[in-house]
């Protein structure tokens, strides 16, 4: 919950990445509230007030997941939200002559998108969600210690630096809005 708070307004690319973890935290723990705080929320150091914070935060997304249907699988809706904003964003800055470089970097990207779509990624999500989804997948091979080919390294340097991008503007825009025109 801290950690989302700060990353939220820091760099929305992290905080996304962040709550699908925590989506898949909840599901590893079974939904259950109780079990999260006994064998997560307990662990931290954090004093008893921190503790109940944690816990009601957690709560609330255990229940947004079960009202949601997304117990097994899926984002919730407030991270959904984020992805069509970013999803949004990037077809603004593709769509002005503002922004030739982040209009560079996506070009740069494509192809790994493209061979991404090749491998199995769903053609039907948008070129953003495939980034994420190829972000989220080597950080939870990382988790696991298991090996990444250079290739596969190439390419998520080159998608780290356009979701960067496009998490930085969608901070300037939060902060005030962008001219695209």
């Amino acid at each position: 919950m801290f950690i989302s708070q700060e990353l939220r307004k820091k760099n929305i690319a992290e905080y996304l990445l962040y709550m699908w973890q925590v989506e898949d935290l909840i599901r590893a723990y079974g939904c259950s509230l109780s079990a999260i705080r006994h064998d997560y929320i307990d662990k931290f150091n954090y004093d008893e007030e921190q503790k109940e914070e944690m816990t009601d935060w957690y709560g609330n997304l255990v229940r947004m997941m079960n009202q949601e249907g997304c117990r097994q699988k899926g984002h919730l809706q407030i991270n959904k939200i984020v992805m069509q904003q970013l999803i949004e964003l990037n077809a603004q800055l593709l769509q002005s002559t503002k922004f030739p470089f982040y209009t560079t970097e996506y070009y740069k990207v494509l192809p790994f998108i493209v061979e991404l779509r090749k491998r199995g990624a769903d053609n039907e999500e948008n070129e953003i969600e495939t980034c994420f989804n190829a972000l989220y997948g080597v950080m939870m091979l990382r988790l696991q210690k298991k090996k990444i080919s250079p290739d596969t390294e190439h390419a998520i340097k080159e998608i780290t630096t356009f979701i960067g991008m496009l998490s930085d503007y969608y901070i300037k825009d939060k902060n005030e809005p962008l001219e695209f025109d």
